[in-house]
């Protein structure tokens, strides 16, 4: 039976993170305030985990023990992940999709150091996939700074028709800035979340239970922080608009399906390769804009999502080659915390149900 594979699923969560950025920008320049888009996205989310938990678990017959201090790392994985997403739709608010799309192109980096520092990485630059690996990031890096510093000569027209269609999802930019501020911020502590996922799903690999109860308590911070910043009653009243669009966007793909399907990618192929996928995010932007937003193309957009391609290509061959090493040598399956090897290594059989 057809099962699909982990890069599969990555470029599919990148598709659709393009679009939630887009459906969030026009919901909050009409008016949607992100204190309430978080708080709201993560109780219906609850409503989505809730169930889909319960029959996943029931069907199983043992499951892994849920201790007091894996409750501990996902209450800190709460606490990254909701100021993750105020930082990210603060920055939004402020700036763009399509910046938003640049600026995570930073997390790959940030992902890379915090998992050699932690350990979770192997960094052995006499070996060619950490080459690989370590030149791919960089090169991501690279063509992530050309699509953001250099325009080039534009190469494609604005059809007139699209222009105000544009305008209004790039609409109110005058803190464009800030937003970049708060965009580079969330790709440090998605960096960081990433990190502490596969510090959780090490030592308890139930990705929807880490998902649900990360949700709520998500739900418990955001709404504590929301109902003191948010002064205007009148902003939780939502109508059948594109508000709510936005918000069962958000609960149904980036709070459930996404946080659960990137635990289950970090627990088969470790974070720093989960992370590697977000530059695509950013040549998605670009062709989307391009036909749908009817955004200029210039070289250095098509440049720099070429030099992407290529450190994307070299990261994942770094990591090919990496599995390859580790199955000739025959590695077990993820261990407690306690053990030596790195987290990357230790991968067998037992986790390819959708390699």
């Amino acid at each position: 039976m057809w099962s699909p594979s982990v890069t599969q699923v990555m470029v599919t969560l990148e598709v659709l993170d393009v679009g939630l950025n887009t459906v969030t920008k026009a919901a909050m320049s009409g008016g949607l305030s992100h204190f309430v888009l978080v708080v709201y996205s993560n109780i219906l989310a609850i409503f989505f985990l809730l169930p889909c938990s319960f029959i996943f678990y029931s069907r199983k017959s043992s499951r892994p023990q849920l201790t007091r201090h894996i409750v501990y790392r996902i209450f800190i994985l709460g606490l990254v992940s909701c100021c993750g997403q105020m930082f990210n739709y603060i920055g939004i608010e402020y700036s763009s999709p399509t910046l938003a799309s640049a600026m995570i192109d930073l997390t790959p980096g940030f992902t890379f150091l915090l998992a050699v520092i932690s350990r979770m990485e192997n960094l052995d630059l006499r070996v060619q996939s950490s080459q690989a690996k370590s030149i791919g990031t960089l090169v991501l890096i690279t063509g992530a700074l050309i699509v953001t510093l250099y325009k080039g000569l534009p190469i494609t027209v604005v059809p007139s028709t699209k222009k105000l269609l544009k305008g209004f999802i790039l609409s109110s930019q005058s803190h464009w800035a800030l937003g970049g501020f708060f965009l580079a911020v969330h790709s440090v502590v998605l960096a960081l979340y990433y990190i502490i996922q596969a510090w959780i799903i090490r030592d308890y690999p139930a990705e929807l239970m880490v998902t649900l109860i990360c949700c709520i308590f998500v739900t418990i911070l955001s709404a504590t922080v929301s109902l003191v910043a948010e002064k205007d009653a009148n902003a939780w009243k939502l109508g059948p608009n594109i508000d709510l669009m936005a918000i069962g966007y958000s609960a149904a793909f980036a709070v459930s399906l996404r946080s659960a399907l990137h635990t289950w990618a970090i627990k088969k192929k470790g974070p720093v390769y989960v992370s590697m996928f977000k530059p695509l995010g950013m040549v998605i932007a670009i062709v989307s804009g391009v036909t749908l937003l009817g955004d200029t193309l210039y070289l250095g957009s098509l440049v720099g999502a070429a030099t992407i391609a290529l450190g994307f290509y070299a990261v994942i061959w770094g990591q090919a080659q990496e599995k390859l090493r580790v199955d000739d040598n025959g590695i077990g399956s993820f261990k407690s915390s306690s053990q030596k090897v790195p987290l990357l290594q230790n991968m067998t059989c037992k986790y390819r149900t959708f390699a």
